[in-house]
């Protein structure tokens, strides 16, 4: 029996100590690999800070001309701000837009490591960004994908009068619809967050709060009047496709563009890149052959 326990536990701590090596390779990258991609590009990012809350938010803005709009990238759990680097060096992005892309608090060098699980503030501390930024006070285009879909929905629903349009990529928003994995119960043991990078606690503490935050969301949708394009993954083994349903039954004051893609799962930012960025730059873009395009 004892030696049958001692098996058992190697076998988890192996397990965690793959899946740390496999998240820092799939999810991080240090400033000298940041430099490296950027050394012989024409335009780079610049890495900007605002203060919230006694923290700080770090961003890299993307920009050829300041007088541009806003287009303010989100990303969801876990993640940094370089999540959406193929879209932040989009040549024809950075003719249309000043690019800005945070890493959330808890993420990235915003406070990484301290989890900050209230969509409100999270919000919030992006709205601060755009004060900052939105010199020109032209209307913003939003980008939330799976756990900053809401934060961004959020900013959307209690200031409309900021933001020209909201786009949810993989969002994860019903509060029935939380999906919870075999392990997800072991990432609140002391000794595997121990193990674990602090990426994955702060996703995990973000995790169990999601679906009460979600519920407090519930009554806000119907207040939602800025246009919105809804992009899901018919193979999202991440977040539930029920997620889409939920999407086309509480969106009813706004605009709503919903498109389900074939063959693409949770990462569709990844997988279609030039579908996110024509969406962007003109919403009526024919995705014949990508998507099953649902508009009401």
């Amino acid at each position: 029996m004892l030696k049958k326990l001692s098996v058992a536990i190697i076998i988890i701590i192996l397990g965690i100590v793959f899946t740390r090596c496999y998240v820092v390779r799939k999810y991080m990258r240090s400033d000298v690999d940041l430099g490296e991609h950027y050394a012989n590009c024409g335009v780079k990012p610049n890495y900007r800070s605002v203060p919230f809350l006694k923290k700080r938010v770090h961003y890299a803005v993307m920009e050829k001309n300041d007088s541009l709009p806003l287009l303010v990238f989100v990303h969801g759990a876990p993640g940094a701000w370089y999540g959406y680097q193929n879209l932040m060096d989009d040549t024809l992005l950075q003719k249309k837009y000043k690019m800005i892309a945070v890493d959330r608090l808890g993420y990235g060098k915003s406070g990484y490591g301290q989890a900050e699980t209230s969509t409100a503030l999270q919000a919030l501390s992006i709205k601060s960004i755009i004060e900052k930024e939105n010199t020109t006070h032209q209307k913003v285009i939003l980008v939330g994908r799976s756990y900053g879909a809401p934060i961004t929905a959020w900013l959307a629903i209690n200031y409309p009068q900021t933001v020209d349009k909201l786009f949810m990529i993989s969002p994860v928003i019903d509060p029935d619809k939380e999906k919870f994995f075999w392990f997800s119960n072991a990432g609140k043991w002391k000794a595997v967050q121990w193990l674990l990078p602090e990426l994955l606690n702060v996703a995990t503490a973000e995790k169990f709060a999601h679906e009460q935050q979600m519920e407090m969301m519930l009554p806000k949708w119907k207040n939602l009047y800025v246009p919105t394009v809804v992009v899901s993954g018919e193979t999202d083994r991440i977040a539930d496709t029920a997620n889409f349903s939920f999407a086309k039954r509480h969106l009813i004051n706004c605009d709503t563009t919903m498109m389900m893609l074939k063959n693409t799962g949770h990462l569709v930012t990844m997988e279609q890149p030039a579908l996110i960025r024509n969406l962007i730059l003109n919403p009526s873009h024919s995705t014949r052959g990508l998507a099953i395009g649902l508009k009401k």
